[in-house]
């Protein structure tokens, strides 16, 4: 009898993780589509872009001639073949998936891909980067009116500090 309870113990363990398996595919595979319905596949397009515009500069600093334009397209290339093998889709995919899906829930994730199919979700994907960039400016103006009174505190402490450190040790008797 104690050998029949160990067989279907060991029979309801595989089918039980068996079935977590699957829940974790499905998991997985839900993050997977909410990273593309939020076009995390494009995340490094800003970085591509910037090192393409870094090397078209350095070409125009070096006065690059017309007739170079190709050397210039050659190592444009190999960067980009660089920065795909490092932050590529395929790259930062798997990484990605795994932080999404250990970071919502099945159902959560089923919620995000609903939402983010939904005409709301849409204009929000389609408007995100246009309000990210706007946001930026924002903070970035106000944050411009605060340095010099930041600099202010900045340097009224540095004057404190500095007596306290250049006084003379007081003399004991």
């Amino acid at each position: 009898m104690t050998r029949f309870r160990a067989i279907c113990t060991a029979v309801l363990f595989v089918c039980a993780s068996g079935h977590v398996l699957a829940d974790a595919k499905s998991q997985a595979a839900n993050a997977e589509q909410f990273l593309l319905l939020a076009h995390a596949d494009k995340l490094a397009t800003p970085v591509f872009a910037q090192v393409q515009q870094m090397f078209a500069q350095r070409f125009t600093q070096a006065n690059g001639a017309e007739s170079k334009k190709a050397l210039l397209e050659s190592y444009q290339a190999k960067a980009n073949a660089v920065l795909e093998k490092a932050v590529g889709w395929n790259q930062v995919k798997p990484d990605l998936i795994k932080l999404y899906a250990t970071s919502f829930s099945e159902a959560e994730l089923k919620e995000l891909i609903a939402f983010y199919q939904s005409p709301l979700g849409k204009k929000l994907m389609d408007k995100m980067p246009a309000l990210s960039a706007q946001s930026a400016q924002l903070t970035q103006k106000r944050l411009e009116s605060a340095v010099p009174e930041v600099n202010k505190l900045l340097a009224e402490m540095t004057k404190q500090l500095e007596p306290a450190a250049a006084k003379p040790a007081a003399k004991k008797p």
